[in-house]
């Protein structure tokens, strides 16, 4: 079994910042303010949350092969 990537560094669309953040192992994250434009990150159609839409790793439950917020 591999072990959880729980560190995901978001890029943002807007201004091309990007932060590195320890993504929550029990519920999804569905907004996040760039530290540097304050645009406010939203998932993508089809993304479950802000780390699957704009983050270097997918969040833990994708990571496992769940179905994300189970």
């Amino acid at each position: 079994m591999e072990t959880l990537q729980l560190e995901s560094t978001i890029t943002c669309p807007q201004c091309g910042h990007a932060q590195t953040e320890t993504m929550p192992t029990d519920a999804c994250q569905f907004f996040y303010e760039c530290n540097q434009c304050h645009t406010v990150l939203r998932p993508l159609a089809g993304d479950c949350c802000v780390f699957c839409s704009y983050g270097s790793v997918k969040c833990p439950s994708i990571q496992e092969q769940k179905s994300c917020c189970s």
